[in-house]
């Protein structure tokens, strides 16, 4: 049967991402508001309770309005804001990161999808303090570099007017809108020490966490590889490697979209330093593929159906 899908916001950079990942596929019709109607009150009020999905790319307090407009029972919401990753009553939609996740995520009326970073994040160190190798009471950093992308149309006309900016290092009040999902949802006692940073490259990130295993117990690098390497067994979307066996991780300013999670895991030769790296596409498992993986698994579907794998 066809579910109908309103996307709040389509003309965005991840609603526009996510109609193009559905782009062709007969499972879902697409409901959508003329250009003059798209911030009319009234019409996203209709639009949101005539359709089955509602995925809001909206900014956060957009986003809570959009909520409160559905006066129906049966609307289902993926929310790739802010607003709802640590809420009550929603379900973060991050299907591989813990055990039951996925279950969750289809029989939830209310998704929230992750942040880009927290993914990375979230993907390398929530199963190992999970699963004892890591402690969750630990002072945890996260240096993490990203296209360009990630910060909307203000950040993509300014790198487009500023064609001399090359790197840009932010968040140096050590503050971030992602530090409450990525302590939260891994379960730690401590904020994240978290320094962000965006290059000259449209799409891509980085998300790097340095250990300091030696000082943390007994626990060395090639375990945790062992750890995750089985914990992301036979998944189609995520990936685990050796990363000490590679000579360096690359970002181009032209790289393809792509839906993927790739973890990687460096140690030194004792093992008691230890390097944890993410890199996925911003746009995609950080944004719209995310969306439309969660879509997928909410309709009862193959989760990687329109995904570029």
């Amino acid at each position: 049967m066809t579910k109908t899908v309103f996307i709040d916001g389509a003309v965005g950079t991840t609603g526009l991402e996510i109609a193009e990942r559905l782009s062709g596929r007969d499972e879902f019709a697409m409901v959508r508001l003329p250009d003059e109607q798209r911030k009319d009150l009234a019409a996203r009020r209709e639009a949101i309770n005539d359709s089955d999905f509602v995925i809001l790319c909206l900014p956060d307090d957009a986003a809570r309005e959009a909520v409160a407009l559905i006066d129906n029972d049966h609307t289902r919401v993926i929310d790739a804001s802010t607003a709802h990753r640590i809420a009550d009553g929603w379900v973060y939609g991050f299907a591989e990161f813990r055990d039951g996740q996925r279950d969750a995520i289809a029989a939830a009326r209310f998704v929230s999808n992750p942040g880009c970073y927290p993914t990375g994040f979230l993907a390398l160190i929530a199963p190992l303090i999970g699963q004892g190798l890591l402690p969750a009471d630990w002072p945890y950093v996260m240096n993490a570099v990203s296209g360009y992308s990630g910060g909307g149309k203000a950040l993509i006309e300014r790198f487009a007017r500023e064609p001399e900016l090359g790197f840009r290092s932010y968040g140096l009040n050590l503050e971030h809108k992602h530090l409450p999902e990525m302590k939260q949802h891994a379960g730690l006692a401590h904020d994240v020490i978290f320094a962000p940073s965006v290059i000259r490259a449209f799409r891509g990130m980085l998300v790097e966490m340095p250990l300091h295993l030696g000082a943390m117990g007994s626990v060395r690098a090639d375990q945790l590889l062992e750890s995750l390497t089985a914990f992301y067994a036979g998944s189609p979307i995520v990936s685990v490697t050796n990363g000490g066996e590679m000579s360096e991780l690359l970002i181009s300013e032209d790289d393809a979209a792509h839906d993927r999670l790739e973890l990687y895991v460096c140690g030194n030769a004792g093992g008691y330093h230890a390097r944890l790296i993410a890199r996925l596409d911003n746009l995609g498992k950080g944004a719209a593929g995310a969306a439309v993986q969660n879509l997928n698994i909410m309709a009862g579907l193959d989760e990687t159906a329109g995904l570029r794998l």
